[in-house]
């Protein structure tokens, strides 16, 4: 007629749910504190690059290109569950792309207020970046249908952004960091979304598509700041 174990039942749900309710928290804090580590990191590797950025042009930031690519897709998939070794992997590879960004930020800073438009874009990707994160993990809406327009997009972006190496067009270029920065932006919400929900099963993982997306928000927005600077002073 009635379940007996009704209460106990209830109580066993509610126990789960805490559980794992207290798992995803810490997840996302172990998320969020190696996503403030490899910030630190890439700033590092930024400075260190401004140092040396001559030698950072031509064959080198191909050769370092390819070693990103080789982390990111082959060494760290493979060890992002092995402690120590998972941790630095992934400060390597951030220091890298810190790194890869001194030429962009040496040409920024070469500019009459260039230290202004740095500031200004960081300040402009940590808002939007604070901003998306939150109604990612506050709205009811599921983005989780984006991947395929994202991935899509993203491919129809670096063909454009290849292109334009050979074509040197700042219209252009000012077109593809503005699509970048509306497509990165989307990338925080689709990402942010996939964290609460579980899909990673990684910390480390998981801080390195929100790295990724914030690293390259701040870049697009950077070259348009920059190339909006350049056109006012011409």
């Amino acid at each position: 007629m009635y379940n007996r174990d009704y209460l106990s039942n209830q109580s066993s749900e509610y126990t789960t749910q805490e559980s794992s309710k207290t798992e995803l928290m810490a997840f996302l804090k172990a998320t969020y504190q190696l996503f403030a580590g490899s910030l630190l990191s890439a700033t590092a590797g930024a400075y260190v690059g401004l140092g040396i950025v001559s030698l950072l042009m031509g064959p080198v930031k191909w050769v370092l290109f390819a070693v990103e690519l080789a982390l990111i897709f082959f060494v760290i998939p493979r060890v992002k569950h092995t402690p120590g070794v998972n941790l630095a992997v992934l400060f390597a590879f951030t220091f890298i792309t810190g790194l890869t960004i001194a030429p962009l930020l040496a040409a920024i800073f070469a500019m009459p207020s260039g230290a202004a438009i740095v500031g200004q874009a960081f300040l402009m990707t940590s808002v939007a970046f604070g901003g998306i994160s939150m109604f990612a993990m506050t709205t009811k809406r599921d983005f989780s249908s984006m991947g395929k327009f994202l991935f899509i997009a993203l491919i129809i972006m670096i063909v454009a952004g290849i292109s334009n190496i050979f074509i040197q067009s700042s219209m252009m270029q000012l077109i593809i960091a503005s699509a970048g920065a509306l497509l990165f932006s989307a990338f925080i919400l689709y990402d942010t979304q996939n964290i609460i929900k579980g899909h990673y099963d990684s910390p480390v993982e998981a801080a390195l598509s929100l790295y990724l997306d914030f690293f390259n928000l701040f870049i697009s927005l950077l070259q348009i700041l920059g190339i909006m600077n350049s056109n006012s002073d011409n």
